[in-house]
């Protein structure tokens, strides 16, 4: 007899907030570049290499899944000062970076900002299910 594999359930959550009045462009991109410092800031929740039956390989990818979820500025702003209250590492984006094109400048965009004055159009963190879940407080998932 066959035995079942059980579901994995993580005890970390990897999640994306973005602002809910981006358009669809701007949430793609935003996620996208979120979610790169949550894989380079917390190797262990990159997986192996994929590779197809036809020996093509291909690059690792969470091994988890990524929960994206919206809302207000003042949701975003809220969650922000919680995950930094918590010593939460976060990736953030400004609307700043919306006109810049490159690392330098994205960097330069936020370092001119005080922390509390952020235009902030998304963040992403990892860690505990239950911090992730207080952190991400009064946000929906997204449509």
């Amino acid at each position: 007899m066959e035995t079942e594999n059980p579901p994995v359930r993580f005890d970390t959550k990897i999640a994306v907030l973005l602002r809910d009045d981006l358009h669809t462009w701007q949430r793609l991109n935003v996620t996208a570049f979120l979610v790169s410092g949550i894989g380079t800031a917390v190797p262990e929740v990159v997986g192996e290499p994929y590779v197809d039956a036809g020996d093509a390989g291909y690059l690792p990818m969470f091994r988890q899944p990524v929960l994206v979820f919206a809302g207000s500025k003042e949701v975003l702003t809220g969650a922000h000062a919680r995950a930094l209250g918590r010593g939460t590492a976060m990736s953030v984006f400004t609307s700043d970076l919306f006109a810049t094109g490159n690392d330098r400048d994205n960097r330069a965009a936020v370092r001119a900002v005080p922390t509390d004055q952020l235009d902030l159009v998304g963040l992403a963190v990892h860690g505990p299910r239950n911090a992730v879940d207080k952190i991400l407080k009064g946000a929906v998932m997204h449509p």
